[in-house]
């Protein structure tokens, strides 16, 4: 963890970095690799002046060479989009309205998660897959022919959904095959538009099950369920596996990685995995102070789930503050010593975060709604888009109605340290930040003040920043300061390394 605070300076001195100068890795097939001609009849079709360009770091060094193409074919002005503000499978709808853009044109590896501000056109980067290869790996992997087969893939390997299927549905009565189905009114993928979808199945006149989520829809016959089903992956294993396996945990999984063509029961402990959400549940519940990290602006229903956390945490009787800080890494958090726990808003591929390395845990909002919702319990059942924690969502859970409740504590015992642990629930509303320091609550017996929780620590830390000490300090000249870098300034002795 020490790397992660301070770093050696004479290893950054001295370091030497190899840089490759590769251009235009697919200029060959360019066009139809990155379907330049479907990018220009979107942006023609729609007369869209302004157009941006938003590219992952991978496909960076090709996006020069799109962009001459698309220009020849379209009269916008093009915008490159690189270094996005979060992860670069979301939107970055942000970047593209600094520059005025019309539209977005979305690049790569995407997570699907619904966009509402910008009209927007996804190009998935089309991965060559082996189809007899992948297709035996299936039958290897599934000797039984009656077997309920979910398919999945992630998005660059689309355009390989029909020709797969053609070679297993003969053999496999029972495959459910999943095509895209992006969320949002102005969405386009492969050159046709899709609509907005607020529920994440619905029924069939014949009684099939259509399931949607995570920009995925499939069906599933009369009477069957998602775990009646096995799921078998086409990817590399990453962020849009780990999603699938802990929403569908009672489901097994198997994989092919186009890569290294090969093919694999995932053997991973989802138990084990859940096991850790829940001891990230219950550092949460032992949590006094809670930061809300936003990691996206992009996502539609971000602002939303901030209120409803927000409400949450506070009839839990813990403090909230926020935090948009763009992309997280250990160094930013821990200049936040009061926070106790971080929640983390961002798309169902981003959410899992690792944060073994961060020095307070960072969760999920599912994950704080069981540590601070009463009527929620944990199941098993794992939560990672958090649009379906709000009202009208398929996994959401009211709070307590008000009303009903009695502001007073509950006691327990914490599984982390094993003491007891006092939880003050109250019906009140949240009040504006201004007021915390003032807020004062009165009975007939008792008066109590809640102090500002941020103030309170910083007024306990022996180091609280400079001092101003102003009407103390001396007014003296101006002085002529050190020059060279802080390693080694000039005035200073030089070290005879040789010896």
């Amino acid at each position: 963890m020490t790397d992660a605070f301070s770093t050696n300076s004479e290893l950054v001195l001295q370091r030497v970095l190899d840089v490759t100068a590769e251009k235009n890795v697919h200029r060959g097939n360019l066009d139809e690799h990155y379907q330049i001609k479907e990018t220009c009849h979107f942006i023609n079709d729609h007369q869209f002046k302004k157009v941006a360009l938003q590219f992952p770091d991978e496909v960076l060094v090709d996006s020069i060479a799109i962009a001459a193409e698309i220009e020849q074919g379209t009269k916008a002005k093009l915008f490159i989009l690189g270094d996005t503000s979060y992860g670069s499978c979301c939107v970055d709808e942000v970047a593209a309205e600094h520059v005025g853009a019309d539209c977005i044109v979305h690049y790569g590896r995407a997570c699907l998660s619904p966009s509402r501000r910008l009209p927007l056109m996804y190009v998935f980067e089309r991965k060559p897959v082996v189809l007899e290869t992948c297709a035996s790996s299936f039958r290897e992997l599934y000797p039984n022919r009656q077997s309920h087969v979910i398919l999945l893939y992630d998005v660059n390997y689309d355009h390989i959904n029909d020709d797969l299927l053609a070679l297993l549905s003969s053999e496999y009565p029972n495959i459910a095959a999943s095509t895209l189905h992006v969320d949002g009114e102005l969405c386009y993928s492969h050159g046709e538009t899709h609509g907005q979808h607020n529920v994440s199945s619905s029924q069939c006149q014949n009684g099939d099950q259509v399931v949607h989520q995570f920009g995925r829809k499939f069906v599933l016959k009369c009477g069957q369920t998602v775990e009646d089903y096995s799921v078998f992956f086409i990817g590399h294993e990453g962020a849009t596996m780990t999603n699938f396996m802990m929403t569908w945990n009672r489901c097994s999984f198997c994989s092919f990685d186009p890569v290294t063509m090969t093919g694999r029961t995932e053997s991973i402990s989802i138990n084990k995995a859940l096991m850790k959400r829940y001891y990230a549940i219950e550092r949460a519940k032992d949590a006094s102070v809670v930061g809300i990290l936003v990691g996206t602006l992009g996502v539609a229903n971000y602002l939303t789930i901030i209120e409803q956390l927000k409400e949450t945490i506070h009839r839990a009787g813990k403090k909230s503050y926020m935090f948009a800080m763009g992309k997280l890494n250990v160094a930013k958090l821990a200049n936040f010593l009061e926070i106790d726990i971080y929640v983390l808003i961002a798309c169902p591929e981003n959410s899992l975060l690792d944060s073994s390395e961060f020095y307070k845990p960072v969760v999920t909002p599912f994950e704080m709604e069981v540590a601070c919702n009463k009527k929620r319990e944990w199941t098993g059942e794992y939560v990672t888009d958090f649009r379906d924690l709000l009202p009208g969502g398929s996994k959401h859970v009211a709070s307590a109605n008000p009303d009903d409740l009695e502001d007073g504590d509950e006691t327990d015992v914490s599984l982390i340290t094993g003491a007891l642990r006092m939880t003050r629930f109250s019906s009140s509303e949240p009040v504006s930040s201004s007021r915390d320091s003032s807020l004062v609550l009165r009975n007939q017996a008792l008066t109590v003040a809640n102090a500002n929780t941020a103030a309170t620590f910083l007024a306990a830390r022996s180091w609280q920043g400079l001092e101003q000490k102003l009407g103390e300090t001396p007014v003296v000249k101006a002085l002529e300061g050190r020059k060279g870098i802080a390693i080694a300034y000039e005035e200073e002795p030089t070290i005879d390394r040789d010896h």
